[in-house]
């Protein structure tokens, strides 16, 4: 996994990197767009909610929210990523920490329309991802939903064959979504692949 510093360094160059892999339709990053877009128009559906984003980078989908009168709250590992973000989003409630060690308390005192994880919940543990969404479901407000847009597969079998054409691309350290495992723990959670090796999970309150 990457140190602080790490994601400080790539900051500047993640949204040029994240768009070549999605244009080229290659893993990890296939389909990235197209996940981002759904997700901005299943948001706005409900006028300008109020939206918090877990590990948002540098606010490429919080920003176009917040252009569009959406409440930004959010957090994020990067000092970095966050100085791009709050260039974006002056008014945005923005805090730095690293969320596989809990949410900052301000983030805890306030309840949501939505909780968005974009490619950021796949750097914990599969039994740490299942206590995080338990807990994100705590700060939703009635018919608040989650969605996570992220390398995800319906079964293993997805991901064996994902990880197989990525051949020394792939990268062992970060653990991916596996929708039919998660779903037997939230059994109201839906699934959308979007791409070879990418899809869209929701689950609502």
């Amino acid at each position: 996994m990457l140190s602080q510093t790490g994601f400080d360094l790539w900051a500047d160059g993640y949204d040029q990197m994240v768009g070549l892999s999605d244009q080229e339709n290659s893993y990890p990053f296939a389909g990235y767009k197209e996940i981002l877009g759904r997700i901005y128009e299943i948001i706005l559906k409900k006028g300008k909610p109020t939206v918090l984003d877990i590990g948002f980078g540098t606010g490429t989908l919080t920003a176009k929210l917040y252009d569009q009168g959406c409440e930004i709250w959010g957090q994020d590992f990067s000092e970095r990523m966050i100085g791009l973000a709050s260039a974006k989003m002056p008014q945005a409630h923005l805090y730095q920490g690293d969320f596989s060690q809990g949410l900052a308390e301000p983030v805890l005192q306030n309840r949501y329309d939505f909780i968005v994880a974009t490619y950021s919940l796949h750097h914990l543990k599969d039994e740490d991802k299942i206590t995080m969404i338990g807990s994100l479901m705590n700060l939703l407000k009635e018919d608040g939903m989650i969605l996570i847009g992220d390398v995800a597969f319906t079964d293993r079998a997805g991901l064996a064959r994902c990880q197989k054409e990525a051949g020394d691309e792939w990268d062992d350290e970060e653990i991916y979504f596996v929708f039919d495992e998660m779903q037997e723990v939230f059994p109201k959670m839906k699934f959308e692949q979007i791409s070879d090796c990418a899809g869209l999970l929701s689950l609502t309150r």
